[in-house]
C-alpha cells in the first residue's frame, strides 16, 4: 500500500504562487499515473492535474490550464504541482492521489490511494 505526503500549502495573496509536493513511499512509483484535486468547503473533489507514469503526458480541466503544471521525478518518488497566478476561487485542501494505471487519469474512478491533503488559501 503506497503512503502519499503532501507538503508546501499555506496562505498567499490573489495573484501569487504556490508549490506542492507529494511524497510517495513504497516501490514501483514509476509504474502508476498521479495527480493532484482538489476540494473546497461544500463541494465535491476536483481534479487539477494530472501526469502519466512518464511525466510525457499530462491533463489540466479548463479552470487551471495555463497557471497549474504538474510533474514528477520519478527517481526520488516526488510528484510536484506549481500553481501560478492563483484566484481566490483556488481556495482548497489539496490532494495528492495515485492512479490504478499508467496514463494520466480524468475521473475520480481512475485514482485509489490519497494523502491527507494541504490547506491553500488564496486571500483578495
Amino acid at each position: 500500500q503506497v503512503q502519499l505526503v503532501e507538503s508546501g500549502g499555506g496562505l498567499v495573496q490573489t495573484g501569487g504562487s504556490l508549490r506542492l509536493s507529494c511524497e510517495a513511499s513504497g516501490r514501483d512509483f514509476r509504474s502508476y499515473s498521479m495527480g493532484w484535486f482538489r476540494q473546497a468547503p461544500g463541494k465535491g473533489r476536483e481534479l487539477v492535474a494530472s501526469i502519466n507514469w512518464s511525466g510525457s503526458r499530462t491533463y489540466y480541466p479548463t479552470s487551471v490550464k495555463g497557471r497549474f503544471t504538474i510533474s514528477r521525478d520519478n527517481a526520488k518518488n516526488m510528484v510536484y504541482l506549481q500553481m501560478n497566478s492563483l484566484k481566490p476561487e483556488d481556495t482548497a485542501v489539496y490532494y495528492c492521489t495515485r492512479g490504478f494505471s499508467d496514463y494520466a487519469a480524468t475521473e475520480l474512478a481512475d485514482f485509489n490511494s490519497w494523502g491527507q491533503g494541504t490547506q491553500v488559501t488564496v486571500s483578495s
